[in-house]
């Protein structure tokens, strides 16, 4: 029988560098400290923007600094965990659980919170404090991304947390839900420092996380070599004879370093496959369908890319460092390669600039928030001229937001199955590490196709048989499976 290790506290232990006490304090100041005096002093307008840079490009492009885009910080008087207990106790009430599962998904079980010190490059040290919040583990080993961001909070992450545990339920992966994160500015570091962060961070969660107990992935500001830092790491604390069982501690690694092909594209290749499943609902051609996209990182360009493919026509983007517009069609290609090099969408040759409100208004048949959260509100559901959203973001739609498009006719894939590609790939990322196999990527997409497709059916048949929402649907289908593994299962004592 595992016993649950309890969660480091631990707090770092540092040293003069080379001066006297004042030299101390002034090297050890924390990384949140150091981000709230950067605000006051009116920093962040250089550097955010409309919004934080997050996976995907970034604002000064350099070889050292790993590229990454971050879209706009939620609003500060919204709070996700609030809104997800709203969602949560909607769907609770449709799903009928027991009263003791009600009790058991308000809370996460595990809330481990790390302050640990990091040497820069310049020999100063800072202080960062990082997250892991682990949910529920009723049906498999906790699972969920690490993102770095100055906009991590642990209630953040708690409701994330949550999202990870229907996520898995929903779409019938043997997995639990858990979120991590760290409170930092990804961009403002380089390769070697953000190195240190993350090994030191994985060391210090020790035995909080493994492959078959906890299993990060990339979210946010970090990617595959993130991933393989976390992997080494861990491996590297693990006895000889099994440090390359230790390999599927993390899935979203590179496919050298024992990644799954398809990984990278999941999250948008998986928010495609929901859009397909609600155009062949209606009868809808994708073939010639005009689509916008918020966010141009990871999933946003995934997304359009595939999408392209069948046909479909990209006629607006908006990211954090503006919004551009194309009646004709906008290439996701060749607008991934200029993200890519400049950082951002702004100023993008085959296209014309245009404010957020002009992008939020453009006619389309379908729209991908694959930003943040809290990104459609009362506003911006008033300027949506579309058809579908599917949102390929977490949260992106406030409940004024949603109650705006509803009244509309609008239609809205949630998040809880329209961006759930990525735990599902992880899922076969893991199978593949733990059997020692490699899969083909046909092999990877139809069985993606697969899941989501039957968690397609699974919501739209609760939704109909109960005249609730597809966001309430997914998730009462996914805490009446949690529900009926609890009762066949029991509660210990």
């Amino acid at each position: 029988m595992r016993t649950t290790p309890q969660p480091k506290m631990e707090r770092g232990f540092f040293r003069a560098v080379g001066g006297p006490g004042s030299r101390w304090l002034a090297d050890c100041t924390s990384e949140e400290e150091r981000m709230e005096r950067d605000e006051a002093a009116g920093e962040n307008g250089a550097e955010s923007g409309g919004g934080a840079k997050g996976e995907g490009a970034a604002s000064k492009p350099t070889k050292k600094r790993p590229v990454v885009t971050e879209p706009a910080p939620p609003p500060a008087d919204l709070s996700f965990y609030e809104v997800h207990l709203q969602h949560l106790a909607e769907a609770i009430e449709a799903a009928e659980p027991s009263e003791a599962v009600r009790l058991i998904l308000r809370q996460p079980k595990s809330e481990i919170v790390v302050n640990f010190p990091v040497r820069m490059d310049d020999g100063a040290w800072r202080q960062y404090t990082g997250y892991r919040v682990q949910h529920n583990n009723i049906l498999g080993p906790y699972k969920g991304g690490m993102r770095f961001s100055p906009h991590v909070t642990q209630e953040e992450v708690k409701a994330l947390a949550a999202l990870m545990t229907y996520k898995c339920a929903l779409l019938g992966v043997p997995f639990g839900g858990a979120k991590g994160g760290i409170r930092i500015k990804p961009w403002n570091h380089s390769r070697t420092e953000l190195e240190r962060v993350t090994r030191r961070f994985t060391h210090d969660l020790g035995n909080n996380i493994g492959p078959e107990y906890d299993i990060p992935a990339p979210d946010m500001g970090t990617n595959a070599q993130t991933m393989v830092w976390m992997m080494d790491t861990y491996m590297n604390g693990s006895s000889v004879n099994q440090k390359n069982a230790m390999r599927a501690v993390v899935t979203g690694k590179s496919v050298s370093a024992g990644g799954s092909v398809g990984r990278d594209k999941a999250t948008g290749q998986g928010v495609v496959y929901a859009i397909d499943e609600w155009a062949e609902e209606r009868n809808f051609s994708l073939d010639g369908a005009t689509f916008t996209v918020q966010g141009f990182g990871n999933v946003g360009s995934h997304a359009a890319r595939i999408l392209s493919r069948a046909g479909a026509i990209l006629v607006g983007v908006n990211d954090h460092t503006g919004s551009i517009h194309n009646a004709s069609g906008i290439d996701p290609m060749a607008l991934s390669t200029w993200v890519a090099e400049h950082g951002g969408v702004s100023g993008y040759g085959r296209a014309e600039a245009c404010t957020r409100d002009e992008f939020f208004g453009l006619a389309a048949d379908l729209f991908i928030p694959a930003a943040l959260e809290f990104q459609i509100g009362r506003h911006e559901a008033q300027l949506l001229q579309v058809k579908c959203v599917a949102e390929g973001a977490n949260g992106p739609t406030t409940p004024e937001g949603e109650a705006v498009l509803t009244s509309k006719g609008i239609e809205i894939i949630p998040d809880i199955l329209a961006n759930a590609g990525g735990v599902v790939v992880s899922y076969f990322e893991w199978v593949q590490n733990r059997r020692s196999e490699t899969w083909l990527l046909s092999e990877v997409d139809s069985r993606l196709k697969y899941m989501l497709g039957n968690a397609w059916q699974r919501m739209r048949t609760f939704a109909r048989e109960r005249g609730v929402s597809p966001r309430t649907a997914s998730l009462a289908v996914a805490i009446r499976r949690l529900d009926e593994v609890y009762a066949e299962r029991g509660i210990f004592p």
